[in-house]
């Protein structure tokens, strides 16, 4: 980490949708220590000009599955740990590179992982990592396929690189414990069937409310909070009055659902990029059949989601789930957003929302004194166009106080 001063940006300002043209800002170490709109600060540190491009914070995506590296899901839940570990450095270092300096990993992502990007021994965004989902037998974690007739046992967990498959509030509490002396940052669990897990259907309810506030409870103890899986509205009321946090996808919400979330100031996480990729190239990695004939009533409703949500006043978080040969699109969901929403609250789902959602306000997400120096510089307006963040737009990534990537 070195101090600089970038110059000449057009400061976006994502309090106000303003764009201030001539701003500057600097950095040391790995904060940003002061920023002016509209003028240039000078001084003996080095200097890079922006050139007139925009000034974003980094981006913070609130759904990722970095070590899920395949469609082919039966292949992947055989794929062996190291494979599993180099293959995610490379798709962490692609989500830095697009501009995602900070992400939530929802599942997957073991501490070895963690510790590799916190020591530097890999480059990739800042990870708040959930260890492995919390999901009960049958659900939405369990990808043990139907016709497997392993003997069963009297315990009541289960445990993959994935998942902890546990039944009752006892081994849902058992379960989290482990994931957060294992040092998850927060706790995702599974409250209804999806479009991935081979034994369900996307409208099932999945755990009872004794155990979602289990698992709730022992996040609480710790600090920390749960995120939920969740699609229909039974299983969102459930979840968030049992004091989950953020649901993540939400498509079949309705507005009564989304009354109840905002009354219990629940997060909404949509991810309307993951639908759409695997609608589009599922069938040629070997995304199972019978997921693929699940996908098409979720995907059509992501939008009509996100609306009622807006309407009812939820908090909208940024996400996008993608899995395997799909993580390259995932700046796709800037697109999608734009479609229901401005591109200024777009900006804000991405950066001050899911700061707030991961409990770092005025830390990350915005460039500001005492912020983290997570910078972005992109050529054109998102404000007025988000496709610019597609295909090569952000031409210049600072993380940290580090600059990862900027114009040759």
């Amino acid at each position: 980490m070195t101090d600089l001063i970038i110059h000449g940006a057009t400061l976006a300002d994502l309090a106000t949708g303003e764009s201030v043209p001539g701003s500057s800002v600097r950095v040391a170490g790995d904060r940003i220590v002061e920023v002016a709109p509209g003028r240039r600060l000078t001084g003996t540190a080095p200097a890079f000009d922006a050139g007139g491009r925009t000034l974003l914070p980094g981006f913070i995506d609130a759904h990722v599955h970095a070590t899920v590296s395949t469609l082919d899901l039966p292949v992947m839940m055989r794929r062996p740990t190291t494979r599993r570990a180099i293959e995610a450095a490379g798709i962490l270092s692609g989500m830095l590179r697009r501009g995602f300096t900070t992400v939530r990993d929802a599942g997957g992502l073991d501490r070895g992982i963690a510790e590799a990007l916190d020591t530097g021994v890999i480059p990739g965004p800042r990870v708040f990592r959930s260890g492995r989902v919390i999901s009960q037998t049958g659900g939405h974690g369990d990808l043990a396929p139907e016709d497997d007739e392993s003997p069963s046992c009297a315990c009541n967990l289960r445990t993959t690189w994935f998942a902890q498959v546990a039944d009752g509030a006892d081994a849902v509490r058992r379960a989290v414990r482990e994931e957060l002396k294992n040092g998850a940052h927060q706790i995702k669990v599974m409250a209804s069937g999806g479009v991935s897990s081979p034994a369900d259907s996307v409208d099932m309810v999945q755990y009872t409310s004794d155990e979602l506030r289990a698992a709730v409870g022992e996040a609480r103890s710790r600090g920390t909070y749960v995120l939920a899986h969740a699609f229909v509205p039974d299983a969102i009321v459930q979840a968030v009055t049992a004091g989950v946090r953020s649901i993540e996808h939400g498509n079949l919400l309705d507005a009564k659902a989304a009354q109840v979330m905002a009354e219990h100031d629940a997060f909404l996480v949509p991810t309307l990029v993951v639908f759409e990729q695997l609608a589009e190239i599922g069938r040629r990695w070997n995304y199972p059949s019978r997921s693929l004939e699940k996908l098409e009533r979720v995907q059509a409703e992501g939008a009509r989601a996100v609306r009622l949500a807006v309407d009812a006043g939820v908090r909208l978080g940024f996400g996008t789930d993608l899995l395997g040969e799909s993580h390259p699109a995932q700046s796709r969901e800037f697109l999608l957003r734009g479609r229901v929403q401005s591109p200024l609250d777009v900006l804000r789902s991405a950066t001050v929302v899911n700061a707030e959602l991961l409990d770092r306000t005025g830390e990350l997400g915005v460039v500001a004194p005492g912020a983290c120096a997570d910078l972005l510089l992109v050529d054109g307006d998102p404000l007025a166009d988000l496709s610019v963040l597609v295909n090569g737009g952000v031409e210049f990534v600072m993380q940290g106080g580090e600059v990862v990537h900027s114009p040759s």
